[in-house]
Order: structure tokens, then C-alpha cells, then sequence
């Protein structure tokens, strides 16, 4: 399986900005769609983007206009570029893609 490494997480004002970071231990997502999914306390794990290899991408309609998506094959790596954060963005972050396992996730809190 496919190692995923989330990183970039934080505590952030609302209306800030974080890049989330997620590296695979090996070359997949020039082959395979690349997903980010998220789960807040209490709930399930809902999915907010995903890409596919030829680059279209597709946005949860909550954050539609605010994230965006990206990778960089070169780097084995999946980006997601969250702006103007809100406080229901606060959950744990994971990323994903077929053939992979889950990763540890990492924190966003958005909070004044």
C-alpha cells in the first residue's frame, strides 16, 4: 500500500489561510485521483476535493470558491489551499487515493 503523510495543519483566525500538505511514498498520483476528505468531532468523514491526473477537480459545494486543489508529480505530493477559513472548516484532515491507506490526518482549528 501507499504510505500518505498529511502535514500543514494549524490554529488559524477565521478569514486566514493554511496549505495543507499530503506525500506519498511513492509515485500515484499522476496515475490515480487524489482526494482530501474531512471529519470534525462527532461526525463522519465527509470528502472536501479531489483531483484526477489530468488535473479537473471537484469541490464539496461548502468549500467551493475557498480551497483549491493541486499536485505536484514531481513530489509525490497533493495539495489543498484553504482560504477565507470559517470555523465549521475546523476538523481533522486526511488525504487519500485507491490503493492507499489511511494517514494520521492533521488538525485545522479555526477559532478566534
Amino acid at each position: 500500500q501507499v504510505q500518505l503523510v498529511e502535514s500543514g495543519g494549524g490554529l488559524v483566525q477565521p478569514g486566514g489561510s493554511l496549505r495543507l500538505s499530503c506525500a506519498a511514498s511513492r509515485s500515484i498520483f499522476s496515475i490515480r485521483v487524489a482526494e482530501w476528505y474531512r471529519q470534525a468531532p462527532g461526525k463522519e468523514r465527509d470528502l472536501v476535493a479531489r483531483i484526477a491526473p489530468g488535473g479537473i477537480a471537484n469541490y464539496a459545494e461548502s468549500v467551493k470558491g475557498r480551497f483549491t486543489i493541486s499536485t505536484d508529480t514531481t513530489k509525490n505530493t497533493v495539495y489543498l489551499q484553504m482560504n477565507s477559513l470559517k470555523p465549521e472548516d475546523t476538523a481533522v484532515y486526511y488525504c487519500y487515493c485507491l490503493g492507499s491507506s489511511w494517514g494520521q490526518g492533521t488538525q485545522v482549528t479555526v477559532s478566534s
